[in-house]
């Protein structure tokens, strides 16, 4: 009994955490997923929206990499395929293009917000910049 009650809450951590769906090593997460997700020692938030959105107001902590800016691809082949991305954009729109292309090269662990960084912030997040 005490293992099957282990399995189940192990279980439920894996369907927190992979919110609406997932694919390969993509999971595409609600903004309280995300930000359960984003707290976790190692997890590297990225914001891929253009650097101007970036300087205006970003989640505290993201790195900055414009999924439309013409090096996406270079600067995600600079970053370590087994550690856990979470990334976000303005709608969810960009943020789903480059979790795509990050499992497409191989990711891991990367969550995708469904959604934007409005709705982080009514989720709780701290938005600096």
């Amino acid at each position: 009994m005490k293992k099957l009650l282990v399995l189940l809450a192990a279980l439920l951590g894996v369907t927190v955490l992979a919110g609406c769906g997932s694919s390969g090593g993509v999971s595409t997460v609600d903004p309280q997923a995300f930000l359960t997700t984003a707290k976790q020692p190692g997890v590297v938030v990225v914001d891929v929206r253009t650097p101007q959105e970036y300087a205006a107001g970003h989640v505290d902590g993201a790195i900055n990499i414009d999924v439309e800016g013409g090096a996406f691809d270079a600067e995600i082949a600079k970053l370590d395929k087994n550690a856990t991305y979470a990334v976000y954009c303005h709608s969810g729109r960009r943020s789903g293009l480059a979790t795509d292309a990050m499992g497409k090269a191989g990711f891991t662990h990367v969550y995708n917000l469904q959604g934007g960084i409005s709705d982080l912030q009514s989720a709780g997040a701290t938005i600096v910049g």
